[in-house]
């Protein structure tokens, strides 16, 4: 069995990556994607509006509404729903990596793992199929609390 490996983030720089689309940057913007580029998280749009705002207070919710449907539609953000009911998201990454969802405190945690995407090519092989893209989501609890039957 091979072992899983966190996913250590590399931000992308996301205002270059807006730039290369011919994405005119106001100054909300610039501090819009400055955020998302430094989150280590994988923040809803409430969040990001409040880290934004802790910049600059002149940044409404619309705004933030508003550039992160823009940086998506670009292709320089993605869009999860991790079953809470609000969609959260991250820059698009370098590289592929999958997610572990707590239930309990909704934090996300991002890993590969070279076994899980041998396994999935080799299923898709098996049904007649050739994968070309996939996203995987895994759902848990802690084990302490499965243990106690919750």
């Amino acid at each position: 069995m091979t072992a899983l490996r966190t996913v250590v983030p590399h931000p992308t720089d996301i205002e270059q990556r807006c730039a290369a689309t011919g994405m005119r940057m106001t100054e909300q913007r610039r501090v819009i994607a400055r955020v998302l580029a430094e989150a280590d998280d994988h923040p809803d749009v409430e969040e990001l509006y409040r880290r934004c705002a802790a910049i600059d207070d002149k940044i409404s919710i619309s705004t933030v509404y508003r550039t992160v449907k823009l940086f998506e539609d670009a292709g320089i953000i993605e869009r999860h729903d991790f079953r809470e009911g609000r969609a959260r998201y991250e820059q698009v990454p370098e590289s592929h990596h999958d997610h572990l969802i707590n239930l309990r405190d909704g934090s996300v945690i991002e890993f590969t793992s070279e076994e899980i995407e041998t396994l999935q090519q080799e299923i898709a092989a098996r049904l007649g199929f050739k994968l070309v893209d996939h996203r995987l989501e895994l759902y848990c609890v802690p084990l302490k609390d499965a243990d106690k039957g919750r």
